[in-house]
């Protein structure tokens, strides 16, 4: 029973990870919106921001995938 509530725990805060991440990652698009609607480059720094964002939220998702798996193979045993 432990490992159950460890893994609900776990995809709360998970879930939570992934919110905070895709608020940032918001944020940094808006500095490529702004730059397209003056006809700039965005920066490379808010190009990097932006991809490093969006790697986090993958590799947080697949954890997140990885412990709603777990959790269903415990909850059919």
């Amino acid at each position: 029973m432990s490992r159950k509530s460890d893994l609900e725990k776990k995809i709360k805060e998970s879930e939570a990870e992934l919110d905070m991440l895709e608020q940032k990652r918001l944020r940094s698009m808006s500095s490529f919106i702004e730059a397209l609607v003056r006809h700039e480059t965005p920066t490379d720094e808010d190009v990097e921001y932006f991809k490093t964002f969006s790697d986090l939220i993958e590799l947080e998702r697949e954890n997140l995938r990885q412990y709603r798996d777990e959790l269903e193979v415990l909850k059919v045993k």
